[in-house]
């Protein structure tokens, strides 16, 4: 594992939190300067799904493919996109500092995007992915504490914003808004390390900037973002202690934050759109591992499921929640799919997938896909009509 430096936060920006707090900060948030751990691995010694497997009601389903594997990479989050009637998928790769390129349909490796760096294209740990309208990719950069905005399908870089606030970014959801596009970016900011190496997680107080908010639009001709405020609860039940995973349901005025924090209790939040923690957890007595990834199937009468990823190491258990009521629907796994980050579903699916496809990281090697019918079948749900 690689040592972690940290960079300190420039001295206008320890003002804003300080000013934003509703006590001074213990200490100064740091920012993470190199590649190395993660605040989510933390106080998570090794979780074996096989040491669990009687304890989680699930079901099995096998996965329609499993790319090859590419040990160096570091894959943290797929997020895919139609081209040409086909689907495409794009995955971050941690340790490399690029997107990796798959044919959504079979998972061969096509190509790669990007390099080492801090120019427009260029990338310092990728991490968080989401793709919009067949059009654009949004990339969350951790240790270049941005968001880029890419052109599908040639990847041209359109944007870069957030490095003014952002200090530890790693999720994020996107959505259509207004003229443009809305991001929510999760930011894991600490306050450095202890003496052995963990990281140290801010006081209750000074959590209220997990998460930012960003309005983007074409201007003039040329994409422009502007920061539209942030927040994060701040009160024992609410707040989210280790932040990566969001995501959004407008027609519910939802949205789900998993916390990772173990000790806590690793579980999902939800806050409303607005920011304001709703007052109430989902999965807290079905996660056994930890929260990561999270996915909507919405169906065309506003019925659906929540997908979201309990990360074993050796297999991943994937918790179905009902998208209106947010009950548990069910659980499954796949023949080997484990420790995965990030996940994506492609609700439109294509030729191959006509009713949807479930992609999700695996082993930090690889990505993995689901048939939708094949979920759908192994758990009974009802049809769902797009």
């Amino acid at each position: 594992m690689l040592h972690v430096t940290n960079r300190r936060v420039p001295f206008a920006a320890l003002l804003l939190l300080a000013a934003c707090s509703t006590t001074a900060p213990s200490a100064a948030p740091v920012m993470q300067a190199g590649h190395g751990k993660e605040g989510d691995e933390q106080g998570k010694a090794a979780l074996l799904f096989s040491q669990h497997r009687a304890d989680i009601p699930h079901v099995v389903v096998k996965e329609a493919w499993v790319s090859v594997a590419a040990p160096e990479d570091n894959v943290d989050s797929p997020a895919s996109w139609l081209q040409d009637g086909r689907l495409m998928v794009a995955a971050t790769a941690k340790s490399t500092d690029q997107l990796i390129i798959y044919d959504g349909d079979t998972g061969q490796r096509l190509r790669t995007v990007g390099s080492s760096g801090t120019r427009p294209g260029q990338l310092n740990r990728p991490n968080g992915i989401a793709t919009v309208d067949d059009q654009y990719v949004f990339v969350v950069e951790r240790d270049n504490h941005r968001v880029q905005m890419l052109a599908l399908p040639d990847f041209k870089p359109l944007l870069a914003f957030g490095d003014a606030e952002l200090l530890q970014p790693y999720g994020l959801w996107v959505r259509r808004h207004g003229q443009g596009y809305q991001v929510i970016v999760s930011d894991n900011y600490t306050l450095g390390e202890n003496a052995n190496g963990e990281e140290i997680i801010p006081p209750l107080a000074e959590l209220d900037r997990r998460l930012h908010r960003y309005q983007v639009r074409r201007e003039g001709g040329r994409w422009t973002a502007g920061a539209d405020g942030h927040f994060g609860d701040t009160s024992e039940a609410g707040a989210i202690r280790v932040a990566e995973s969001v995501f959004g349901d407008a027609a519910n005025n939802r949205l789900l934050i998993a916390e990772e924090h173990i000790p806590t209790g690793t579980r999902l939040r939800e806050y409303t759109l607005d920011g304001r923690y709703a007052g109430r957890d989902v999965g807290a007595a079905n996660y056994k591992a930890q929260a990561e990834g999270i996915a909507l199937m919405r169906c065309r009468d506003g019925s659906g499921w929540w997908l979201a990823s309990d990360q074993f190491d050796d297999r991943t258990v994937f918790h179905l929640f009902d998208r209106r009521t947010l009950e548990h629907a069910g659980s499954f796994v796949g023949n080997v799919t484990g420790l995965t980050d990030g996940v994506w579903l492609d609700e439109r699916g294509d030729a191959r997938f006509p009713q949807g496809v479930f992609y999700a990281s695996h082993l930090d090697v690889a990505v993995s896909a689901f048939d939708w019918r094949d979920i759908a079948a192994a758990l009974k749900l009802p049809a769902c009509e797009r």
